[in-house]
Parts: structure tokens; sequence; C-alpha cells
């Protein structure tokens, strides 16, 4: 039985999300994870563990709370709850967590190198630079301590020969957020290839930033 707490329709955010995640190759089969907070009631929801994205329905999405119980869903939520639910606890600006597994991204992951400030909608959304947090097996509670400490206030980081997490206030902004880095990789292994890669210049980083945050867009 539904809750009267939980929303149908966050839980078909879940569904969505994940399927356009594998449409755009930034996971495949299993892997990856998707979590949502609902902002009026604080309930976070996650994608179950281990089930091929395009085989998620509404009803096989895992309702949690911030204290990482589990509220409704009669599957076991992905392994990587901890993470997920550990940055939405320490970033209430944070309302979408999406964990990926990209090719250029997971390259950087792999060498454990940064991907830097090179490009204007980089720094504009993501910060400063991604780096890759402390290594920590898969699912457990180091992982998600050391997600939240390399995270801090930027909006991605890398796990260390696994993937790449993106975080914003909706899915919408969190996908854009992976898309971002991902190009962003891309752009600079293929630099790498040309020549030597430009850094953005720190004051020019936060020119762009406060721009973003203040100025870009309509009304603002």
């Amino acid at each position: 039985m539904q809750s009267k707490l939980t929303k149908t329709e966050y839980k078909q955010k879940i569904v969505d999300a994940g399927n356009l995640m594998v449409s755009l190759g930034l996971t495949v089969g299993t892997w990856g994870n998707i979590s949502l907070r609902d902002t009026e009631t604080g309930l976070i929801y996650i994608k179950p563990s281990g089930m091929p994205y395009a085989e998620i329905t509404a009803d096989d999405v895992v309702v949690m709370n911030s204290a990482m119980e589990v509220v409704e869903g009669h599957r076991k939520p992905s392994i990587e709850f901890h993470f997920h639910i550990s940055i939405m606890n320490a970033r209430k600006d944070v309302n979408a967590v999406i964990h990926t597994h990209p090719i250029y991204s997971s390259a950087f992951a792999v060498t454990r190198q940064d991907i830097p400030g090179i490009s204007e909608d980089f720094v504009q959304i993501v910060g400063d630079k991604v780096i890759n947090c402390k290594y920590s097996l898969p699912g457990t509670p180091d992982l998600g301590r050391n997600v939240v400490e390399a995270l801090a206030d930027r909006n991605a980081v890398m796990i260390p020969n696994h993937g790449t997490v993106c975080v914003g206030a909706d899915i919408d902004a969190a996908l854009k957020i992976c898309h971002v880095v991902e190009k962003s990789a891309h752009i600079y292994i293929l630099a790498k290839i040309l020549g030597d890669p430009q850094v953005i210049s720190d004051d020019d980083m936060d020119a762009m930033q406060d721009f973003a945050r203040n100025h870009y867009g309509q009304g603002k």
C-alpha cells in the first residue's frame, strides 16, 4: 500500500531519468543510480538495486528517509544509497543525485586525475574542477563519506575506478551537470592530443559563476 506521503509522479521521474540516462550512453546495463528528494516531505526516491532500467516501473522505486531507512517499497534500494542520502543531508541545495558510468570522465577516474576548468559552461555550473574522492568499495558507508568530502560545494565528483556522481536542485539540473562533465572530459582528452589545454583563470571563473547564479536567464 502506498503511503499518503509518497508521490507516484516522483517515482515516475526516477524511471524516466534512468531510461534517458541509458539512451544518452551515460551508463549501461543495471549500473548507475538516481535519487530525487521531495522538498515538501524530505522523502528520497531511489532506483532499485540491480534492475535493468528498461524493466523498472514506478512501483519498483524505493522511498527512503534522511536516516537511510526504507519508508516504502518492495525492492532493495540501490546499494549506493549511502552516498545519495549523505550528499542530500550535507547539501540542502541538492535534491537530485545521478551516478553514471560514462566513458570519458571514467578515464579520469581510472587514472585518478582531475578534470580542470577548461570550458565556460563547466566552470559556470559544475565548479572550478572535478576531483576524485578517496577510494572505497561500492555500497559502503565509507564511500558515502568519501564522496561527500570530495564533492564539497561543487556539483560533480569522480569515484576512482568506478564512475561519476553529479548533483543538482532537480533531475534536469543534475542531468545537465552529467552532460557538461562528460563533454568537458572528452574535450580535455582531445585537447591534450592537440597541444596544451588552457585552464580558465580563477578570477574569470569567479566572474562566470556569479553571472550564472545571478544574471543568466530570463528575469535575472
